[in-house]
């Protein structure tokens, strides 16, 4: 019995003879009254089912139940009263998506076959969540790897925009930050369709042709257009593709939100990132983004603020490519003995990371060695010298 229910009513005696009734079937908690009802949800969830009477003083069982719904949406509501008429329970079912409603008095047998499909509902809803989580996890790793693999330095800028924008979501209490973290990760991905030669020239602050101008232009648009087949990453696709100013994004009503406050995050991750990657220290970097404040939402400059790079808990050392070992940031642009890029100067080393290095090394050399930041907590004896 891992998956919990609550039961809420606002008479103590009906609370108890609930408790008593489904205790020896189900794991069951009560809540006297709705106020402790979200406090129950917020320290001791999530609930699989919550079943609540209707009038209660302060806030009745529809609006707690719609709380629950913003709280803990996987959580499968019941209704379950003496005051009972069609209107309400048609608004009960309507607007609050409401899994069943009952009236009072309810049988002991009637009301235990309620929660046995009650949590029947929640196991299909939690497994096909963890479904698309599982395959969007995979999805969103192999594109990333596609990047890292293909073009180093869109990845590396990518990983440094992520660290950004997962420090600002922290600071401004965002909710669904994952969705603003896979955006930041993906949002160079659109690069794929670029020459890697041209890439590193823009991340350099090289002049670039007209063309080439062009071809980096459109890169978040080829990104969006990308990964919008794929389910539950549309707000992340809009995200992306509103990245470039010139190219406003363009979502519905129900994703409107939450695309803006990502493309706001993304435009001041980016600049920030690229301010300081042409050696402008931070303080430098949002001195110039503040001179153009109207360009971004005053938040995300604000937590930009309290950002502290990862350096700043590193040490440097010189290590040769046998040596470097997963979460080590290297120092310096990698390159083969022939010349090609393997790792950009800010890039974290990952098992992939190590696996490409070992097979250049021994089909065409590595040219070594290479400076790489290590985390000072490490241990010198887990540690090359």
């Amino acid at each position: 019995m891992d998956e919990k229910i609550l039961c809420v009513d606002d008479e103590l005696n009906i609370l108890l003879g609930l408790q008593r009734q489904l205790r020896k079937q189900f794991r069951v908690e009560g809540a006297l009254g709705a106020e402790q009802a979200l406090t129950a949800i917020e320290r001791d969830g999530p609930f699989a089912v919550i079943v609540s009477d209707l009038q209660m003083p302060g806030m009745n069982g529809l609006d707690l139940l719609g709380k629950a719904r913003e709280l803990s949406p996987g959580t499968v509501r019941v209704m379950l009263t003496g005051q009972a008429d069609l209107n309400t329970a048609i608004a009960a079912v309507n607007q609050n998506s409401i899994f069943r409603f009952l009236t009072k008095p309810c049988s002991a047998e009637e009301l235990g076959r309620t929660l046995e499909a009650a949590l029947e509902q929640y196991r299909l809803v939690t497994a096909e969540r963890n479904l698309l989580e599982n395959t969007l996890r995979a999805s969103v790793k192999v594109l990333t790897e596609v990047l890292s693999l293909g073009h180093p330095a869109a990845f590396s800028r990518a990983s440094r925009i992520h660290r950004y924008v997962r420090h600002m979501a922290g600071e401004m209490k965002l909710h669904n930050a994952w969705q603003f973290e896979v955006a930041a990760m993906l949002s160079q991905i659109g690069c794929i369709t670029m020459d890697p030669a041209t890439l590193d020239r823009v991340y350099t602050g090289e002049e670039l042709s007209e063309e080439e101008n062009k071809m980096f232009a459109a890169h978040p648009a080829a990104g969006r257009d990308l990964l919008l087949p794929i389910p539950r990453l549309e707000a992340v696709a809009h995200m992306i593709g509103g990245q470039n100013p010139e190219q406003p994004a363009v979502a519905g009503p129900p994703l409107q939100e939450v695309v803006t406050t990502g493309v706001h995050l993304l435009r001041a991750a980016i600049d920030f990132d690229r301010l300081i990657t042409r050696d402008r220290s931070k303080e430098e970097a949002l001195a110039q983004m503040r001179q153009r404040a109207h360009e971004y939402d005053p938040a995300c400059l604000k937590a930009l603020a309290t950002f502290v790079p990862n350096e700043a808990g590193m040490e440097l050392r010189v290590l040769k490519s046998a040596e470097l070992r997963k979460s080590m940031i290297v120092d310096q642009d990698v390159h083969s003995k022939n010349g090609l890029l393997l790792l950009a100067k800010g890039q974290e080393v990952t098992p992939s990371v190590l696996g490409r290095l070992k097979a250049f090394a021994s089909r065409v050399g590595i040219a070594e060695p290479i400076r790489v930041l290590v985390a000072k907590t490490d241990s010198p004896e887990s540690l090359p010298a």
